[in-house]
């Protein structure tokens, strides 16, 4: 297996991150907690400009948090070629029942219970980056 001599990362513009975001289902929640930061595996659905993040957290976990980031990348090996798309702004826990009983149904979980939260994130910043070795086209 070769590794491309180089690699590069070029930055693209928010709507193609968002665009980038939109076409994937699953990525990783990131928060601190107790002055650690910690990541969960999610998966996702962008609606509206918002994406809804299920996640195995329990909720009280998230409960006053101000800003959260939601990160999602599909990298291909061995050349390392893909993408990478962060996004952070506030968030907060979906109670509606009707609006949670849909994305439960709709979102895949990895456990009931308490560390099973679903999450409306509002970007506030997205940043975004291609993956490559100037190689592609």
């Amino acid at each position: 297996m070769s590794v491309p001599a180089h690699r590069l990362m070029t930055e693209v513009s928010g709507t193609e991150a968002l665009w980038l975001l939109e076409g994937s289902a699953r990525g990783r929640v990131a928060y601190v907690q107790r002055e650690v930061v910690v990541v969960r595996p999610a998966v996702h659905v962008l609606e509206y400009g918002r994406l809804i993040v299920r996640t195995p957290v329990q909720a009280a976990a998230l409960t006053g948090r101000v800003l959260l980031t939601y990160h999602a990348d599909e990298v291909r090996m061995p050349t390392g070629t893909g993408w990478s798309v962060s996004a952070t702004g506030p968030c907060e826990v979906v109670t509606d029942p009707d609006e949670a009983a849909h994305y439960r149904r709709t979102l895949p979980g990895w456990a009931h219970g308490p560390h099973d939260t679903l999450l409306r994130l509002r970007p506030r910043t997205v940043a975004g980056f291609r993956l490559g070795t100037g190689q592609e086209r």
